[in-house]
């Protein structure tokens, strides 16, 4: 027996999300929102770029962290006491490339300047698509020497 034509496209493509271009655009405006809450000082709108679930990873400094609550933790500790340390935070994001229909890997470049903090490097993110938005679940960031 032959499937139709149309039904065998409708069955490959399914019923879920397909990744687009406004995607693409959801989670550049994400990763702006974050560097616009960094430069104003506030670290809990920084924050929200991420999945508040347990499951979060962090990793930087040699450190890896887990969990959304640590990863606020550890920038409360260092920021929080002197909003002005915080400096300057530049993104360049390099590319945004699927992983299905509902996952993302972000490779960037970022910049802090006017801070006691200051440095440049690389991260990379997994991000994914949940029912508040794209939230970043995987964050692996490395200072250049």
């Amino acid at each position: 027996m032959r499937i139709p034509w149309l039904l065998f496209l409708v069955a490959c493509t399914g019923a879920g999300h397909h990744f687009e271009a406004a995607d693409r655009s959801a989670i550049s405006a994400v990763l702006d929102a974050q560097v616009a809450a960094w430069n104003r000082g506030d670290l809990g709108a920084y924050m929200e770029g991420y999945a508040r679930t347990d499951a979060l990873v962090f990793t930087s400094g040699g450190n890896v962290r887990k969990g959304w609550q640590t990863a606020f933790d550890h920038y409360q500790e260092r920021y929080a006491k002197d909003r002005s340390a915080m400096g300057k935070l530049a993104f360049e994001i390099v590319s945004i490339d699927a992983v299905g229909d509902d996952g993302a890997v972000v490779l960037g470049k970022w910049v802090l300047t006017g801070s006691p903090h200051d440095g440049r490097g690389v991260f990379s993110l997994v991000m994914a698509r949940r029912p508040e938005g794209w939230r970043i679940v995987h964050d692996h960031t490395s200072v250049s020497p």
